[in-house]
């Protein structure tokens, strides 16, 4: 049997027209998370630091709401399953490397992360030693030698900016991850450290900035910075301070930051488990509160 010309031709445009419609509606695989759901969609965990007497924390963050957690060195494959287990993630882990030491990382390093092969665990490296802007060379030869190692393990790399480190602030992140050039390095903004390091009034700037290599966000309460104000000001439950945390959050939306978010707890007074459903409630709070302004 023939077929007209035109007959198979009109098929290939009502077909073409009807994926259009499909995809316009939101409906094909891959549509931006933006149309599937308003307000806040990034996976918000806690950082280990906010784990202090909480009898196995993967069963409370699962029953809070949380969505894993950020851990701490290099033996975590244990961990890694314990929040599987529960249908969490690990997110994060939190080492170190220094550029003016030799070895500059842990030796142990490269066997670690072939052990978190398929983990999707983002390496968060703090960059320490040397004076500040002056080695940049030292520092991006050392974490290409760490990327690399990652890359071969399918795992990424986020700078961790930590005040008085080498690489304090955001902004020292972009300087380095310029030279390094990596496909699987990024950088993170940790609200509290740009608060201490006085770059609370370039926020919306660092956002902008940091967008294309921007892996991880970390958050808390917090005070706007004042002279002779500390961590204990700076680093809060989530929902206590008068800094505008709803507002920076709405600002990584509205640039398109879909990432993770982990909750930052170092020197937090009080209960643990009270201050992570403090920070839980204030969350679900942004997130609905997000939601019905819309985008």
């Amino acid at each position: 049997m023939t077929h007209h010309p035109w007959s198979v031709r009109s098929r290939l445009i009502l077909s073409v027209a009807f994926v259009w419609l499909l995809s316009a509606a939101g409906v094909l695989a891959g549509e931006p998370s933006s149309r599937q759901a308003p307000g806040l969609v990034n996976p918000f965990f806690v950082f280990d630091n906010g784990l202090g007497g909480i009898q196995d924390p993967p069963k409370v963050f699962k029953q809070l709401g949380y969505a894993g957690m950020g851990a701490s060195g290099l033996k975590i494959g244990g961990l890694v399953k314990q929040y599987q287990a529960e249908g969490l993630r690990v997110f994060s882990t939190y080492v170190g490397c220094r550029i003016d030491a030799t070895p500059a990382y842990d030796p142990q390093l490269k066997q670690a992360l072939r052990e978190l092969k398929g983990t999707d665990v983002i390496l968060w490296l703090t960059v320490t030693g040397g004076k500040p802007g002056q080695d940049d060379e030292r520092a991006a030869a050392i974490v290409r030698e760490i990327a690399d190692m990652a890359r071969e393990s399918d795992l990424r790399v986020a700078l961790y900016p930590h005040t008085g480190f080498y690489v304090a602030t955001t902004a020292d992140a972009l300087r380095l991850v310029k030279k390094v050039e990596r496909k699987n390095v990024g950088v993170s903004i940790n609200l509290c450290h740009e608060l201490m390091t006085d770059r609370g009034k370039y926020l919306d700037a660092t956002i902008q900035e940091a967008m294309p290599w921007l892996y991880l966000v970390s958050i808390n309460g917090a005070d706007p910075k004042q002279p002779g104000y500390g961590w204990d000001r700076l680093i809060q439950p989530l929902g206590r301070g008068s800094f505008d945390v709803y507002g920076f959050l709405k600002k990584l939306r509205a640039a398109g930051y879909r990432g993770p978010i982990g909750l930052q707890c170092y020197a937090v007074k009080g209960d643990a488990l009270e201050n992570l459903r403090q920070s839980i409630k204030a969350w679900n709070e942004y997130r609905a509160r997000m939601a019905q302004e819309g985008d």
